[in-house]
């Protein structure tokens, strides 16, 4: 048992490592992240140090089970796409401009805006696109109306972190917990509207209090003029996104699984697309971008984590952590301990272990505990810049903008808004379970 929780431990912490000193290795043209890199290495020599034997690991692998990684990579990656392709088009960008122009010099009313736009577009998207789309955004317009981005950028990301709890589909961390332990889209709301409300809430609250002086300096800006030239691709990409939230509600209601769901629409955008730049004898530049910045790398980091899980299950470890968190408060213990646990090992390793242990429990799957975790998986992002690769890519946006913004800036946020809205969270959490 203890070799094979040394080398996950020894690739946890190199793989921290990794993503803040040297996320990136350059062979010839190609750069590659190093994060994925070190978690396959360490999952390969975890199975060599236990007795845990390869069939083992191929049948987790492909088990028709919802814990099948494979099948929950399929639904994060094409829920993914379905997003970046609007962002292609630019229609993020449309609606960031459009709150802009409603804000005209008030920075407060901007401040709301903001948030309420990044809130509801990570609901139905994704927390990780919608970050990746607005924080360069944010910097390019805090310079030319010549204010200070830091309270716009920490709105985002704290709305972004936050809102994402409210659909399974908007983290990757959700998609993992809920379908590994059977839980289809409708059961998922009835449990995440209430904390989903109760952080989003306390955590603007907390953020109109941190940067309130900030927000009272002036603004003189003038809002761009963000014309989407493709209508067609747009409503096209609307649609089928539409479609597919509506179809993943009523999934479990008609016996199909979330992945397919996903996979057909990701599939059907693709053939619509393609059709449409056939048609008018041109590439398809949407979907060309949309494949380009398809997040490929999570493949072979949550399989490798997958893998090393495995094992620690296989020799009695995770068995043992479940035991030590016990039955009782399962709301408090499993909340708090996946919030810093998120901030150890980054939410996506915390909740492929996390779910294994609540597994592992006598409960099996208890309901209180599962969200507890993917609560304690998407605040935690906004404790320290580790807590999700969110953070690191965030904070490296923020770098490429030549804006000072270390750790101990990143964990003033965290300490301030991170904490009650984690407890505000919990809070809901309790009522839903209460009432349900």
């Amino acid at each position: 048992m203890i070799a094979p929780v040394i080398v996950c431990c020894i690739t946890c912490v190199v793989m921290i490592l990794a993503i803040l000193f040297f996320p990136k290795i350059r062979i010839g043209k190609i750069a590659p992240d190093t994060y994925w890199i070190i978690t396959i290495i360490g999952a390969i020599i975890t199975v060599l140090v236990s007795t845990t034997d390869i069939a083992t690991v191929g049948k987790a692998l492909i088990a028709d089970t919802a814990i099948n990684p494979l099948k929950i990579l399929v639904l994060f990656l094409s829920m993914t796409v379905l997003s970046i392709y609007l962002d292609e088009l630019g229609f993020f960008r449309f609606l960031a401009n459009a709150a802009l122009k409603r804000a005209r010099t008030g920075q407060k009313k901007l401040f709301l805006y903001l948030y309420i736009t990044v809130s509801v577009l990570t609901v139905f998207t994704s927390n990780d696109v919608i970050i990746l789309s607005f924080t360069p955004f944010i910097c390019y317009f805090a310079k030319n109306a010549k204010i200070n981005p830091l309270p716009y950028l920490a709105a985002e990301f704290v709305a972004a972190n936050t809102w994402s709890m409210a659909l399974i589909i908007g983290n990757p961390t959700n998609i993992y917990l809920a379908t590994a332990s059977g839980i289809g889209f409708a059961e998922y709301v009835k449990y995440s509207i209430f904390p989903t409300l109760f952080a989003g809430l306390v955590a603007f609250g907390a953020l109109m209090l941190l940067f309130n002086k900030k927000l009272k300096e002036p603004m003189q800006a003038e809002a761009e003029t963000v014309i989407i030239a493709d209508k067609l691709s747009l409503w096209v990409g609307i649609a089928h996104l539409a479609v597919c939230t509506v179809m993943l509600a009523i999934s479990s209601y008609v016996g199909i699984e979330m992945w397919i769901v996903s996979a057909c629409a990701a599939g059907s955008l693709f053939i619509f697309t393609s059709v449409i730049s056939i048609a008018r004898k041109r590439k398809p530049e949407a979907l060309i971008g949309c494949l380009k910045r398809a997040p490929y790398q999570l493949v072979p980091f949550v399989l490798s984590m997958f893998i090393m899980i495995v094992v620690l299950g296989d020799v009695g470890v995770t068995a043992v952590i479940g035991k030590f968190l016990g039955s009782s408060l399962p709301i408090l213990k499993y909340g708090v301990a996946s919030f810093f646990a998120s901030n150890l090992i980054n939410n996506i390793p915390m909740s492929v272990l996390f779910s294994s242990i609540i597994q592992s429990t006598d409960g099996a799957a208890d309901i209180s505990a599962i969200f507890a975790t993917i609560i304690g998986s998407n605040v935690g992002a906004f404790f320290t810049p580790i807590g999700a690769l969110a953070g690191i890519m965030w904070s490296s946006i923020i770098g490429k903008q030549n804006l000072k913004f270390g750790y101990t800036d990143f964990l003033k946020i965290g300490v301030t808004v991170a904490i009650p809205t984690l407890f505000a969270a919990l809070g809901g959490l309790w009522l839903a379970v209460t009432i349900f």
